[in-house]
């Protein structure tokens, strides 16, 4: 989709597939050569494809995001990152919306992350937490990164709202 008056095409963002995955990493490591990231194997991306939305903009990925799941109630959003030419233009906050609301529908009731850019996340609901607080398991990706054990990045949580159970009220089935 093109808007002919400004020639900017339409950005698009859905579920990530096979095709994407070169492209995810690219994007993912040339963060990750800042170390503002874990890089990524294209072995872990191709394992973990389910996990990420992009957006696509004139049939290029500009940004990825992942949503990991840890345990029954608790994921991680994970590689998020946007092209360098397209920040600042909400489209992190939209993949991160796309993670949250698919965490929703799988009944997920927490979402953390582990960043460099705390403000994005408190902007978007996220209370800062203490590190110690997430669960061991969550660290086995950390001993992969060159920052362990220095590092820095801050951790902040999301508590979600479930949609209300479908189950009958009080009043059904009783008479008063």
């Amino acid at each position: 989709m093109a808007d002919s008056s400004s020639g900017v095409t339409a950005q698009v963002i859905r579920k990530a597939n096979m095709a994407d995955v070169p492209a995810i990493q690219a994007l993912v490591n040339h963060f990750a050569g800042q170390r503002l990231m874990l890089s990524r194997s294209l072995s872990e991306i191709y394992e973990n494809i389910r996990d990420f939305f992009v957006i696509e903009k004139g049939g290029a990925v500009i940004g990825s995001a992942a949503l990991h799941m840890f345990w029954a109630d608790l994921a991680e959003v994970r590689a998020l990152a946007v092209a360098e030419g397209y920040q600042k233009q909400g489209l992190g906050a939209l993949l991160v919306a796309a993670c949250r609301d698919e965490a929703v529908r799988m009944g997920i009731k927490r979402i953390f992350a582990l960043t460099f850019q705390p403000g994005f996340f408190k902007e978007m609901g996220y209370s800062l937490i203490s590190k110690d607080e997430l669960p061991h398991k969550v660290w086995s990706d950390c001993i992969k990164c060159p920052m362990f054990p220095d590092c820095d990045e801050t951790a902040l949580i999301l508590e979600l709202q479930q949609p209300e159970s479908e189950t009958p009220s009080s009043m059904d089935g009783q008479k008063g």
